[in-house]
């Protein structure tokens, strides 16, 4: 068990995850509203199911105004609280009137950018502002910045946004003409199991989607980097031609990923074998390429990006394309995913959980022999008086939170009912927490959020040695006491 809280330099990666959680918390909890946009334009555009010329009248205000003003609502309020949301509404409003596009991308930079404004502002203020005057500075001081920043976005970072908007639109739409967009996958992909999937999607993919589906009433972006056929493929793959751990635990990880649509289910078994990277890429090629070629997109970004999702978000007239892109993704996936396994010579896939598991008994007894510090706690004292334990990963809602479910079951089965096991996104981490619980590709990110904290590090947020120990570990600890 890696259960350690130095400080390390935080990588860029790191970095970049850290950015992607930020825009995936502040696009999660609107998803809804995205949908119910998505039902709507599926079933009231004239190309819709149901035409109807006064409901399609819902489309462009919503898509327009509500969705650019939820985002901002909610990136302001992660950074400066109410304050800070009302501020990033208010300079989105700039942006919104004074562009002819959807302004997501905007949304996404001013939201934060006002919440960060009302915080040094209000910490500037705080203080200073004599008694029985703090409604009138504080409902001023918004109203003059807010009026300066509506301003601004409007005559000066709104043209801005939206030229860079075009740009990227002009240059992924030349990669369309050209017919090699499927040559995306080769980016696609290895970020996603990097978990740098959500910058991708959230950042890039969805905001072009939006502006596409406008005009369109679909649109391919939704789909280049959220298709659950290379994952399906690969873990069928490992069903079959797997050994051991991995075979065993492949076709639970394939409901999980499939129908639940948490991507985050595959990512260790492409770890496990790194070369199973050219099946997601070759995978995400054929389905991207049969996508473009029958002509079909999503009317709203499918999130989580399970089958479901995908059918329920499929317009009018595309079932048979989108349902042959992931059949074809799948299929192609498994195929060279299997072609790898079978030519795999290694005597036993599980070496390396043998390994870990050697591993964590010598880092146990080596770690009885170590004393508390100023600035940290050794593991043993940390699990005796363990309360609170955080399952953390890049949003909080898929791979932490069956992680957290399986732990708490094992505690439970112990007979410790004691310990408060919950699951969040990385960055929500309560600072009471004893404990956080991460996969090792999310140390640094985890690190950088909570330096001071003990973390554990996993391959798998299911089934790992780690998870195992601990909860021995937890159950010798609570039998002395």
């Amino acid at each position: 068990m890696d259960v350690t809280n130095e400080g390390k330099q935080v990588s860029m990666r790191a970095r970049v995850q850290a950015f992607g959680g930020f825009l995936t918390n502040m696009v999660l909890p609107n998803i809804g509203a995205f949908i119910a946009w998505g039902i709507a334009t599926a079933l009231f555009i004239p190309t819709g199911w149901f035409p109807n010329e006064s409901l399609n009248e819902l489309v462009s205000p919503t898509v327009s105004y509500l969705l650019p003003l939820l985002l901002a609502y909610t990136g302001g309020r992660m950074i400066g609280g109410h304050r800070g949301a009302v501020l990033g509404s208010i300079g989105t409003i700039g942006l919104i009137i004074g562009s002819d596009i959807p302004m997501f991308m905007g949304a996404m930079v001013i939201g934060p950018l006002g919440g960060w404004i009302m915080k040094k502002t209000d910490d500037f203020l705080d203080g200073k502002i004599p008694a029985g005057f703090e409604m009138v500075v504080n409902n001023f001081s918004i109203g003059i910045i807010g009026f300066i920043l509506m301003c601004l976005s409007y005559l000066v970072i709104g043209p801005t946004i939206q030229s860079a908007n075009q740009f990227v639109t002009s240059a992924i739409e030349a990669l369309v003409s050209t017919g090699f967009l499927p040559l995306l996958s080769l980016i696609n992909e290895p970020a996603k199991v990097l978990f740098l999937n959500n910058v991708i999607d959230q950042g890039v993919y969805y905001p072009l989607g939006m502006q596409q589906t406008l005009e369109a009433g679909k649109s391919i972006y939704f789909m280049v980097a959220s298709n659950p056929g290379p994952g399906l493929g690969l873990l069928l793959a490992y069903s079959f031609f797997g050994k051991k751990v991995a075979k065993r635990t492949a076709p639970g990880a394939i409901i999980i990923h499939f129908f639940g649509g948490i991507h985050e289910m595959y990512f260790p078994y492409v770890l496990m074998k790194p070369i199973t990277i050219l099946a997601m890429i070759a995978g995400g090629m054929a389905g991207t390429l049969t996508f473009q070629l029958l002509n079909v997109g999503l009317v709203a970004g499918p999130s989580p990006g399970s089958i479901f999702s995908y059918l329920a978000l499929t317009p009018r007239g595309n079932f048979f394309g989108v349902i042959a892109g992931v059949a074809i993704a799948t299929v192609v996936s498994f195929l060279v995913t299997a072609v790898i396994l079978k030519a795999d010579k290694t005597s036993d896939e599980d070496e390396s959980f043998e390994e870990s598991v050697q591993k964590s008994k010598a880092m146990k007894s080596e770690g009885k022999e170590l004393l508390n510090s100023e600035s940290s706690k050794s593991a043993n004292s940390i699990i005796a008086n363990l309360r609170k334990v955080s399952f953390a990963c890049d949003a909080g809602m898929g791979s932490s939170a069956m992680g957290a479910t399986t732990f708490k079951k094992k505690l439970q089965k112990a007979g410790i009912t004691d310990i408060e096991v919950k699951n969040y996104r990385i960055e929500d981490v309560p600072k009471d927490s004893d404990m956080v619980v991460v996969h090792r590709d999310l140390e640094e990110r985890t690190r950088k959020a909570h330096p001071q904290m003990t973390i554990v590090t996993l391959k798998n947020y299911l089934q790992d040695p780690a998870i195992d120990q601990l909860v021995d570990e937890i159950v010798a600890a609570k039998t002395k006491e």
